[in-house]
């Protein structure tokens, strides 16, 4: 039985992909700090074993990977939170460093925890986001933490090769879930979390660098992010409501 574990796995994506890895024969270990959320995700699959941790906190994570025996076929660190800087001239520096424990640290604690368990042949997925693409109002502390992942995952694809683990990044647009449910501007071409899952597992399977669901929306901003810096800027500026 092939082994995924799934970081940030009680909500949206991360628990869309462990129902779907688990309807697949997986063996899912599905991760986050909600106990209670992650026993009721496992009583939807005996293929679904839940490990409860904190992300944000190092020695929680790499005590909870001493738990796992078993080589992993594929590791998933989707775990992530989304926050907006409301007033960039009263720049709120706890929210930014906040985001960047969550968005950024915790992945490098589980990386640390869960690299040397994934098998030769094994995959490893970061969840970036197209965020990073372009410019953004209010985004200069979550498009920074994502903009990181994106950086982060390429420079490993070059460094595990030697391992023979795969690296994908994952940049989707937006996808309904609870965390966009709370954003309070228009999301474009937004996805279903079922669509999302979909499109990254199709990815995944055949081990595709790039992952970008939904691929009209995400690859627009991909060619965006091409426009000189000052167009691009002057675009993103044009773009803010009043």
């Amino acid at each position: 039985m092939k082994q995924v574990l799934i970081t940030g796995a009680t909500s949206g994506i991360g628990q869309q992909l462990a129902l779907n890895y688990a309807a697949q024969g997986y063996q899912v270990w599905a991760c986050g700090r909600n106990q209670e959320k992650l026993a009721a995700l496992s009583q939807q699959s005996p293929h679904i074993q839940s490990l409860a941790f904190d992300a944000t906190q190092r020695e929680q994570v790499l005590a909870a990977a001493q738990q796992l025996n078993d080589p992993l076929d594929l590791v998933i660190l989707n775990a992530g939170n989304s926050r907006y800087i409301d007033d960039a001239l009263h720049f709120d520096s706890l929210l930014f460093e906040d985001l960047i424990r969550t968005n950024l640290l915790s992945v490098a604690y589980c990386l640390e925890a869960f690299n040397a368990k994934i098998k030769q042949g094994g995959q490893l997925a970061l969840m970036g986001s197209s965020a990073a693409f372009f410019p953004f109002t209010r985004a200069e502390a979550y498009g920074s933490s994502k903009a990181a992942i994106n950086y982060l995952a390429s420079c490993l694809s070059v460094d595990l090769k030697a391992h023979q683990i795969d690296v994908s990044l994952i940049t989707p647009g937006f996808v309904k879930t609870p965390l966009t449910d709370k954003n309070d501007f228009p999301m474009p071409m937004r996805i279903s979390v079922e669509q999302a899952a979909e499109a990254m597992m199709q990815g995944l399977a055949k081990r595709r660098k790039l992952i970008y669901p939904p691929r009209l929306f995400v690859g627009t901003l991909s060619l965006l992010n091409k426009l000189p810096y000052g167009l691009k800027i002057w675009l993103a500026q044009r773009m803010v409501r009043t």
